[in-house]
Order: C-alpha cells, then structure tokens, then sequence
C-alpha cells in the first residue's frame, strides 16, 4: 500500500522557524508537493519539487521563507521554514505526482496532515 505521513508541526510564535517531513512508502513519485488548508479556507498549493530536484516551484506567499527538499533514498520530502507567520497557520499535507505541477487535482496520493499553529 502507498503510505505518506507527515511529521514535525507545532505550534511556534511568529517568526519561529520548523522542519517538516513526508516520509512515502509503497512507491515512488516523480514529483511530491506540499499543500495547507486553513479553517474555513479551501486547500492551496505551498511548494513541489521534482525527483531529480532540478524543479521547484513556491507559492508566492511562501517564497524565500519556504525550502523543499528532498532525500530521495529515504523516499521523504522536507519543508524547511523560515520566519513563520499567523497567516501560515494551516493543516499541512504531503502529496505525491506523476507529474511536475501546482494542480492540486494532479496529486494521486495524500498523507494525512500536520499541524502547524503560528501565534502573534
């Protein structure tokens, strides 16, 4: 079976930083994302980076804050960030493609979320 877990959110003050981590097993994918998704606010697209981790790509609210990485012989994606803000205050997801892209619908596989909490 294809599993994601992701690891490492918290509750942090504003302008704190966190390490978060998706660990997949059961296959690997050319390009693994990570999304967040507010109360009350639809899920949206925070970073993604391809196997060979020639592609990146970043929300514009999370640019130069928000590093991904990846170790691919441990088949895990890392978001390293930077600064945090209330307005980052969101449950974040791990996702894993077929393809290089921001289109949320183009992840297949999902983990379950972590939470991160910014207070001011």
């Amino acid at each position: 079976q294809v599993h994601l877990v992701e690891s490492g959110g918290g509750l942090v003050q504003a302008g704190g930083s966190l390490r978060l981590s998706c660990a997949a097993s059961g296959r690997t994918f050319y390009a693994m994302g990570w999304f967040r998704q507010a109360p009350g606010k639809e899920r949206s697209f925070v970073a993604a980076m391809s196997w060979t981790g020639t592609m990146t790509s970043y929300a514009d609210s999370v640019q130069g804050r928000f590093t991904i990485s990846r170790d691919n012989p441990k088949n895990t994606v890392l978001l390293q960030i930077t600064n945090l803000k209330p307005e980052d205050t969101a449950v974040y997801y791990c996702a894993g493609s077929s393809v290089f892209t921001e289109r949320e619908y183009e992840y297949a596989y999902w983990g379950q979320g972590t939470q991160v909490t910014v207070s001011s």
